[in-house]
Formats: structure tokens, sequence, C-alpha cells
């Protein structure tokens, strides 16, 4: 490599990494409670436990819950219905109309039931009126900064530099260690060296998962983006004909239980998970939009819709989601480390941790390069040996 080109790798290095750097601090630690979201939020829940009940007791039946949503709740509507597969419960989300949902989505809120009992385990005021949760918040900041859309593509923009970071100081690192054994830290140097070395060599160690979480954070801030571009082409091609139908009143709509049970038997590979109803802006007037997934490992995160005629309870199609939809869901299980179990989030806690060094160390360096800028005496022969490793090697490098 000459030394021009390598020049040019160290200054993008160096800039994409002081760029990035404090917002991928916060994205490390406000990540690292999300690896364990599930386990904070039962910790911190205040909701009533399930119950204790023999294995293989059926579940109550969808409509039985919802019937009794509505009656806790008369004059409102059912938005969606989420059964849970990992959990025996069944969440009712509930508002005063679609109108109502559609100019103020604060309007709605949930009620969990047990799906063994159908008892009532804990119900939300209108949604955030509870305030924020821990999690949410964790979410909200390492996903967008409370900022929507824009902040979606700013920290989308800090992820893609650390990639460009990551990369350039792999080319950086090559030539400097040419004369060193690969992972060395040189104790005996100064204490800069030495953060120097472990710097490098944990940005090395890490080296394919920093990249995973990089590009899979990049992909995860265009989820907003990406799902309204599928709105705007796809589904409203989709739903053209259907505009303009009138919705049918909630007296007239089908089982929901039995669009469930409909869907698992023209999609046998699938678990339906959720039941959109009725009305949606984003949906059909008259079809119920039933939400699937896969049964193993990695289909489990790819989701497919189905719709279901709402007052006749016949199946209508499924719809396929494009690629870039795909990559989005398989990219989110990935980024959070939280579809292998305890031991992975264990796994991705600890790298998590690693990443705070690497960028607290490259925070460092930057911050002491002027306390350095005279080099001590101990450690001239230290650059002398760096530069004659690699003749192109800049000057900043090998200090």
């Amino acid at each position: 490599m000459t030394r021009s080109a390598l020049r040019k790798w160290f200054w993008v290095h160096k800039w994409t990494s002081l760029v990035c750097t404090a917002f991928l601090l916060l994205i490390c630690l406000t990540g690292l409670p999300l690896v364990f979201h599930d386990e904070i939020d039962d910790l911190l829940d205040n909701g009533l436990p399930y119950a204790s009940v023999p294995s293989g007791t059926p579940r109550v039946s969808a409509d039985t819950v919802i019937d009794t949503s509505l009656k806790m709740y008369p004059g409102e509507i059912v938005l969606f219905t989420f059964i849970d597969d990992d959990e025996p419960k069944i969440v009712v989300t509930m508002a005063p109309s679609w109108q109502t949902y559609i100019e103020n989505r604060k309007s709605s809120h949930w009620i969990r039931f047990d799906a063994h009992t159908g008892q009532v385990l804990k119900q939300t005021k209108p949604y955030n009126a509870d305030g924020i949760g821990f999690t949410e918040l964790m979410l909200r900041l390492h996903r967008d900064l409370f900022a929507g859309l824009p902040g979606d593509l700013f920290m989308g923009f800090m992820a893609l530099l650390f990639v460009i970071a990551v990369v350039s100081g792999i080319v950086v690192y090559g030539p400097f260690m040419r004369k060193l054994d690969f992972a060395t830290v040189r104790a005996d140097r100064s204490r800069r060296i030495k953060w120097l070395d472990l710097h490098n060599v944990l940005g090395v160690v890490t080296l394919a998962w920093l990249l995973v979480v990089g590009v899979t954070g990049v992909i995860n801030e265009l989820s907003t983006p990406l799902f309204s571009l599928w709105q705007q082409t796809d589904v409203k091609a989709m739903l053209e004909p259907l505009r303009g139908k009138p919705v049918p009143a909630t007296s007239e709509l089908s089982s929901p239980q039995a669009a469930f049970d409909t869907v698992q038997k023209n999609l046998p590979g699938m678990t339906p998970m959720s039941i959109m109803f009725p009305g949606a802006a984003f949906g059909s007037p008259y079809h119920y939009l039933v939400w699937t997934k896969g049964r193993t490992a990695l289909t489990s995160r790819l989701f497919t819709p189905a719709l279901v005629d709402a007052r006749t309870g016949a199946f209508d199609r499924s719809i396929e989601m494009p690629w870039y939809l795909r990559a989005l869901q398989v990219s989110r299980p990935l980024h959070f480390g939280d579809y292998g179990g305890m031991p992975l989030k264990i796994i991705w806690a600890l790298l998590d941790l690693v990443t705070i060094v690497v960028l607290g160390s490259g925070l460092y360096l930057w911050l002491s390069r002027k306390s350095s800028a005279r080099v001590p005496e101990a450690d001239s022969e230290l650059v002398a040996s760096n530069r004659a490793a690699h003749p192109a090697l800049p000057r900043e490098a090998a200090e």
C-alpha cells in the first residue's frame, strides 16, 4: 500500500470514528438493557401472574377475550388482537374508533388476558398515560433519540459511519502490525501506547460481530421508510380496488378465532400471531389482516400477512413481503441477539461491553493526543520501529 493510500485510510478511520463515537456509546449503553428487554419487562411488570394450570390445558378462544373487552369498554372498537405463542397471554388493543386512532395514536389502550383462563391480568390507560416504561425509554434513545424519522435516519447514518470506521481500522491495523505478533499489547510502553494496542486488539477480535451489529443497525434504522415504501407501492396497489367500501359494523363481523383457524389451515407452515380488524388506514375496509410467522428458528422472524373476509370468514389470500422487508426482519434478531435464549444474550452483552471499551479507548487516544505530541524518550525507539515496520505509516499512527 502506498503512503498516500494509507494516509487516506487513516484519515477516514480517524474522522468516521470521531464523528460517530459519542452516539455509538449511547447506542451501546442503551442497547445493553435492550438485549435483556424481556427479562427486564417481566421484572418491572405489575400485572397479575399467569394461572398455574396442568400441561396441555387448552387456551381460551380469541372470541371470548374480545367479547369481554367490548363489554368492558362499550362504544369502543377492537383494533388489534395479539396471541403470544411464548407466553400464555392474549392482548387486545382498543380505541374509540379507527378515525380517532388515526388522528391520535395515543387514544389507544390495551388489555392483557390469561390465555388459559381468560382472566384480565393488566390493562393500560390511553397510550403512554401511565408514563413511558424503562425499556421503551431505552429503545427510543437507541433508535431515534425521540426525534421520529429524522432521528431514525441520523442514527442510521451514525451506524454507517461506524461500519466504515471498523473497515478502515482493519486496513490501517494490517501495516501497523507487520513486525509485531497478532494481538500484541505492549504493556511495557506508555499508557497511551498500551491503550492503542488494546483498542486495536479488541477491534480486530470482535470484527465480525461489530460488522454484523453495525450493518443490521443501519438496516433497522430504515424500517420506517421501508415499510412506508411498501405501503405506498405494493399495499396501495393491492388495496386500491377496495377503497371506499363500507367498513362492517362490529355486529356484522365473523369470528376472529375462526379467522385464525382459517389462516392456519391455508398456511400450514405458519403460526397466526395477531389480527387487525377492518378499517385501518393501512389495511382493508372489510378484511381481517392476520399476521403469521414461521415455526423454525429462522422463519420465526419472517412474517407473512393474510387477508380473511371479515363478514364471511373466507380466506382471501396471503401477501408476499418484498425482499427488503425480509432483510429487515432477519436483521432484527441478529442486531439484538434475542433469538438464541439466555446464553446468546449473555454473549451479546459481553460483546457490547467490549465495544464500549473500544469506543472509549478511541476517544481517550484522541483526547490525549496533545499530551503525547512530544514523544517521550522512552518511546522514541517505539515510534522509530513502528515507522520502520511500514514506511507509509502516518506519524499520528506511529505515535
